[in-house]
This record gives structure tokens, C-alpha cells and sequence, in this order.
């Protein structure tokens, strides 16, 4: 994953932000929080998890399946777009 070299600051960022909602999980459990307090702590820790997996598969479909340098004969601009939405909205 070198392309990603180019992002790790912000790709580790999602990630330690990931760890700290984890861990409010973890906190709330110990303490007994309400089901529906622990509930709504999860769904964030899943929505935070499916953005990093789309913003990681949209550089990955840019880089190695529809870079014009690297692979002149790959999708166009438009069926690229597309795909990612669709990928975002299934991740969602």
C-alpha cells in the first residue's frame, strides 16, 4: 500500500480517532451505560470504520485501477465516479 504513504497522516488520524471511540465503548461497559448509549457508541465506531475502508478503496481505484499513466485503457472519468459512489453508498 506505498500510495498511502502519501495519506498516512490523515489515514493514522481516522485511525486513532477509531481507537478512542473503541475505547469510550470499553469505558461504558465498565461502567454500565444503558444499552442504547452503547448501541449508538458502536454504530459510530462502524461508521467511522466503513470511511476509512471507502477512502482507502477510493485511493486504491485510483491508483492501481484508473491512473490514465499507468493504465491508459482503464475506465473513464465518469464510470469511475460512479463506481466510488456506489462504493461509498455500500460502505455507508
Amino acid at each position: 500500500m506505498t500510495h498511502t504513504v502519501r495519506e498516512k497522516r490523515k489515514l493514522l488520524g481516522r485511525v486513532r480517532r477509531i481507537r478512542g471511540q473503541v475505547a469510550a465503548i470499553e469505558n461504558a461497559l465498565d461502567s454500565e451505560a444503558g444499552c442504547e448509549s452503547v448501541m449508538q457508541l458502536i454504530a459510530g465506531v462502524r461508521g467511522a470504520i466503513a470511511g476509512l475502508m471507502a477512502e482507502v478503496v477510493e485511493d486504491h481505484v485510483r491508483t492501481h485501477l484508473v491512473n490514465p499513466e499507468t493504465h491508459p485503457g482503464a475506465l473513464d472519468s465518469d464510470a469511475t465516479e460512479q463506481l466510488l459512489a456506489v462504493v461509498r453508498t455500500y460502505l455507508k
